[in-house]
């Protein structure tokens, strides 16, 4: 197997139910990803600090720190990470700073065809 395919996935969702359906649906579609949890944005940036990702897929609305914060702060110091949010929270306010970011926003529930949409923005397609 070419080791390019083992990329690196941080979830980060306040949510455990979230977090199990997502990462349920990128083992699906992508087995050989090595997948990381993070329940806050506080714990995403320690994670991050210690086992940089490839990919980070963030949640908005957390206590603490909001995911478009966290997300801020990853591509501030790693702007080799690619960000998807993935968020229920689809006001425009937080898209439009999504795209300022450079980042995806793609919008729950999480289903096949939003990992999809997530996945195939990791991959560049």
């Amino acid at each position: 197997m070419d080791m390019d395919n083992n990329k690196k996935l941080l979830i980060v969702d306040d949510s455990k139910v979230s977090r199990m359906l997502i990462r349920a649906q990128v083992a699906a579609q992508r087995p050989e990803w090595a997948i990381t949890e993070a329940n806050s944005g506080e714990q995403a940036l320690d994670i991050i600090d210690e086992n940089l990702p490839d990919y980070c897929m963030m949640d908005i609305n957390m206590s603490g720190i909001l995911g478009t914060d966290a997300a801020e702060i990853i591509l501030s110091k790693y702007p080799t990470v690619r960000i998807v949010i993935l968020s229920a929270n689809i006001q425009e306010t937080y898209q439009n700073r999504a795209s300022g970011l450079g980042i995806s926003f793609v919008a729950k529930p999480v289903s096949e065809k939003s990992i999809s949409q997530a996945i195939s923005y990791f991959e560049g397609a």
